[in-house]
Formats: C-alpha cells, structure tokens, sequence
C-alpha cells in the first residue's frame, strides 16, 4: 500500500481544522441571529399590537377593546385568555386548535405572549404580517459558508505546498546523496528547514570528501600492491637466471666437461656474476629502505658545479673508453639545500645512464639555471630518441629498452627506479623528456 505524501497529510488536516473551524463559527452565530430574529419578530409585534397593550392596562371591560381593535385590524388573528386560561376573546377566523408561535420558545406551546395586566394573556398567531423570511438569510448564510470553505481549501492548499516543498525538495536531494548523485547548494533559508538543509548538505559534503579520499587511498593501494608485485616478479626473474648460470658453470666444473675444465677461467665468470648479483641485492634494498622511510634526509649547503665535478671523475675512465665527450656548463655561487649522499646516489645514476645509452663519439651536456626559486640542474644525451611511451616507463624496476644489450653490459635495470625514489623522498621535482637536441634529464633543487 502506498503511503500518502506529507503534502497530502498537511492538506487534509488543514481542510479538517478549517472545516471544524467554520463549522464552529456557524454553529455559534447561527443561534445569536436566531435570538435577533426573534428580538425582531417580538419587536415588530409589539408595535403593531400596541394601541391594544396600551388600551388595556386597568381596563375591565378587555372584551370590547379587543373587538374594536379587530375592527379596525381584522387581518390580524389573536385571542385572548382569561387567568383560569379561559379564552375571553377570539377573532372570527382563528384556530385555537393550531400551534401558535409564541414569544417563548415553549416545546409545547409556540405562541407569541403578551401580558395585558389583570391577569390577561395575548395570544398573538404568526401570519404572514409578522412572520420574517428566513428563506434569504439562509441562503445568504450557504453562500457565506460556501466562501469561507473555498477560502480555507485554497489557503489549506497554499500552506500545505509552502510547508512541504521545501521538506519534498530536501527529500528528494537526500536520495540522491543516498545514491551518491551530484546535489546542487541548496537555496538559503532563516527557519529551521534552512539550518536542517545546511546540515544536510554539509554532512554529505564532508561525506563526499571523505569518499574520495578513500577511492584515492584504494586506488594508491592497489598502485602499491601492484607494483610491489610487479618488483618482486621482476627481481625474482633477474635473479633466477644468473644464479642458474652460475648453476650450470659450476655443475661443469665439478664434471669437468670441456672447457669447463678450466677452473680458474670460469670461477672468474660465477665471482663476476656474484658481484653483479650482489651489487643487485644493494639496489633492491636500497629502494625497500626509501619505501619504508628507513633512510632519513639530512639537508645541507651544496655548491653545485662542485658536488657534479667530484663526481664526473668516476665517470671520465668509461666515456673516453666510447669517445665521448662530457661538457658542463655550471656558474659559480649556486648553492642548494640537500642531503649530499642522496643527491650524490642519484644524480650518479643519472650520468651512469647518460653515458651508458649516449652513443659512442656524442657528447653529454650538464648545466644548471635558475628557474624561479630553485636551481635546475640538467643532463642532456646528444644524438639520443627514445619513444614517448616508453619513457615513463624507464622509472619502473628492471625495466630495460634493450634486454639483451643491457645484460651484456650488466645493467641491472634499478638505476632510474632508485633516481625517481630518491628525488620523491627529498621533494625535488624531476623529468625525462625528448629534445631536438636528444634526451634531456632535469630536476628542481631548492635554492639555499
């Protein structure tokens, strides 16, 4: 079954409260114009039989005075009685039988009365001289009635829409925030429906920032669990297949199969490998420690041009080996705040990768300049293209452009993965972009 909406409620008890109202009302004047109406009946009797009243005060003889006051009135029907109640007098046409309207509203007697003094009655009939028409009053009355119910179903209909709009309105936008719909501002109100309203609308608000947030914490999660995922699967097979190597040279060793025969040969090949997988693990763990803020930054006064010129000496030996060139272009006096053995981590990889993908005989260009308020330090691979949609993905772990060039230059695949940590944690803003030049790396250190 279905229920009925508040407009409806309202509606009907207004219409019931306006209708007992009216009733009331109807009720209460309806007997104050009767008592008029009788006062006026009264009235106008009393001044037509007047010269009679008058006539007979003191007066004996009261049969003669009624007989010559019907001479001269004979429409008018009357009697009169004696104390006994005997009739004394009566005109030729009454009907003593008849009920009579009386002054007194007597049940049993509805005669007009009039007392004539020694113990005589007036008995006045209501004829059409002193009857009053009731019939227009009555309808003047409906007609009254009938306004003033169509004036309380129209203002019922008025107040009940003014009071349950608003309420329909906030019921409505609350199902919708019930089913996470957009709601707009609701409009401004001064009464309680306003301040309800407001709360409302505050409280799904704070709901709906709350919900976000929380599909943003899912959505990290799930980005974390997945690249945790991805990290484990990609160390698992990067280390799965130099130990398998390492397998195989020793398990021909110890059977002495061919060249394997040469021990001190090959145990160079699994110490080589070793070190390799073991300058892995140190990688590994090191990006383990930046997730788990195990490693706390220590800001000091850096001089660029001097942190990147101490570094480029462990760099000198393998670019002269490609012929390459490495050119820098730093000014004096640009100090930065960093954690020297961070930046040192990271922008080593940086310039490792540089003179790894920078083809033999190009040059590699690092300079710095001011960028609003901070320094940004640049390194640019000459004569290097890399796709767009592969470049972010060379943050990722293992990720390699070339897999089997990489392993032969035993690459392990960690160095941007530990770039992009590193820079994260210290708050440096950081990009790998294409150049018409080649392959442009630059981060944002914060001026001292």
């Amino acid at each position: 079954m279905k229920r009925s909406g508040i407009f409806i409620k309202v509606f009907i008890y207004t219409i019931i409260f306006s209708a007992l109202l009216v009733g009331a009302t109807a009720a209460l004047f309806s007997s104050q114009i009767m008592s008029y109406y009788s006062g006026l009946q009264l009235q106008r009797i009393s001044s037509t039989y007047k010269q009679l009243i008058d006539q007979s005060q003191g007066n004996i003889d009261i049969t003669k005075i009624a007989n010559q006051f019907h001479d001269r009135n004979q429409s008018f029907q009357f009697y009169i009685a004696g104390a006994g109640g005997n009739i004394v007098y009566v005109t030729p046409d009454a009907d003593t039988s008849t009920n009579l309207v009386g002054m007194k509203a007597d049940s049993e007697t509805s005669s007009f009365m009039v007392y004539l003094g020694n113990g005589y009655m007036l008995h006045v009939f209501n004829n059409d001289v002193f009857s009053l028409k009731y019939g227009n009053l009555i309808d003047r009355t409906l007609v009254m009635l009938s306004a003033m119910l169509a004036v309380c179903v129209i203002g019922a209909f008025i107040f009940a829409r003014q009071m349950t709009k608003p309420i329909k309105t906030l019921a409505d936008n609350t199902t919708k925030m019930a089913n996470l719909e957009e709601v707009p501002p609701l409009t401004e109100r001064k009464d309680e429906l306003g301040i309800l309203a407001r709360d409302v609308y505050s409280m799904y608000d704070r709901l709906k920032k709350t919900i976000s947030q929380l599909e943003d914490e899912i959505l990290r999660v799930r980005e974390v669990e997945e690249t945790q995922r991805y990290f484990f699967s990609a160390a698992s097979h990067e280390l799965k297949t130099p130990v398998a190597a390492t397998s195989v040279l020793l398990e021909g060793m110890l059977e002495n199969i061919g060249d394997y025969k040469d021990h001190p040969k090959y145990l160079r090949e699994c110490m080589k490998m070793m070190d390799a997988q073991g300058k892995m693990i140190s990688d590994i763990l090191e990006i383990v420690n930046l997730n788990d803020g195990k490693i706390v930054p220590v800001p000091e006064k850096l001089d660029i041009r001097r942190t990147v010129t101490d570094m480029l000496s462990d760099f000198h030996t393998l670019s002269e080996a490609k012929g390459q060139r490495i050119v820098t272009d730093i000014p004096d006096g640009q100090l930065c705040l960093a954690d020297p053995k961070m930046l040192g981590k990271a922008l080593s990889n940086v310039i490792l990768n540089a003179v790894q993908n920078t083809p033999d005989g190009s040059e590699i260009r690092i300079w710095s300049e001011p960028v609003a308020n901070r320094y940004r330090l640049c390194v640019l691979n000459m004569g290097v293209r890399i796709d767009d949609t592969v470049l972010p993905r060379l943050f990722d772990p293992f990720y390699r452009v070339d897999k089997v060039r990489s392993r032969k230059n035993e690459r392990s695949g960690l160095g941007l993965a530990i770039v992009r940590k590193t820079l994260e944690f210290m708050n440096v803003d950081f990009a790998l972009e294409n150049t018409p030049d080649g392959v442009l790396f630059w981060m944002n250190l914060p001026k001292m």
